[in-house]
């Protein structure tokens, strides 16, 4: 690569997926030149949200020396597939950055920087410091004692954090960062947004799926389960936070302690 085809790349990650033989969305390519810190990717299946912060991940590694790159799933599998995109894009690139180590789930360049893929568990990601980018993927589906486990990782070296899932009800960390967070910036992609799904296919899986499923699969919506009795919203609107809990959780405002029992009820953690 010569020296201003480098510099541009630097300058401009959507570049790099472009050299991978990959045609960026309008998103996409806004998304990799975001300099936000805290970002929320709320997007359909088969969008390209994976190869997107794949490429992320690997440009992060390529152009800042010594960094580390935590990239975490729900589990095991899910964290190595992700590793793979990043792999996927780094063996198109002509003229990549030695790489001196690698396994299924680690990459060391010869830059100093690492790329980590690691499973969705507390225990497993902790004691890293000093991490330049966390990519969460299913974040809708991680324990919310990883969430808050990874952002202290950031405290010293300002690295970004981004949060990336297809809906999975109204519950958990990713669906209380998207409602009401602060500070994040926010993409919403559904499938008929994304060019590579066609309406045929949507209203053929319209027609095939419960339609809550549909609408979170497909239309990026935060549904209730179908096997609910009452709606999340019906229920927070019993509450009252003019009425002390029996059992206050310290630390926590009136409608902090209202919404952190409630959760649990739609599968989300406290």
């Amino acid at each position: 690569m010569d020296m201003a085809r480098d510099l541009a790349t630097a300058l401009d990650p959507s570049l790099l997926m472009e050299h991978a033989g990959l045609v960026p969305d309008p998103w996409q390519r806004d998304f990799l030149r975001s300099q936000a810190q805290r970002i929320l990717l709320l997007c359909s299946r088969q969008s390209g949200k994976s190869t997107t912060t794949a490429v992320r991940a690997l440009h992060t590694a390529l152009y800042t020396a010594d960094s580390l790159v935590l990239l975490l799933s729900p589990t095991l599998r899910q964290s190595a597939e992700l590793f793979r995109k990043v792999l996927d894009v780094y063996g198109a690139l002509t003229e990549p950055e030695p790489r001196l180590d690698d396994n299924e789930l680690k990459m060391a360049l010869a830059n100093g920087s690492r790329i980590l893929s690691l499973p969705g568990k507390e225990l497993t990601v902790r004691g890293y410091s000093g991490v330049r980018l966390i990519i969460v993927d299913e974040a809708a589906r991680v324990p919310d004692s990883l969430y808050l486990s990874v952002r202290p990782m950031l405290a010293v070296s300002g690295g970004r954090l981004v949060c990336l899932s297809t809906p999975f009800g109204m519950r958990g960390f990713f669906h209380k960062e998207w409602t009401d967070g602060k500070n994040w910036e926010r993409v919403k992609i559904t499938a008929a947004q994304c060019p590579r799904i066609t309406p045929e296919f949507l209203a053929e899986e319209r027609a095939t799926m419960p339609a809550p499923w549909f609408r979170a699969e497909y239309g990026c919506e935060f549904t209730n389960a179908e096997d609910q009795v009452f709606s999340y919203d019906e229920v927070m609107a019993a509450m009252s936070a003019e009425v002390p809990p029996l059992f206050p959780l310290a630390g926590r405002t009136q409608h902090e302690a209202v919404d952190a029992r409630v959760q649990p009820l739609f599968g989300g953690t406290s």
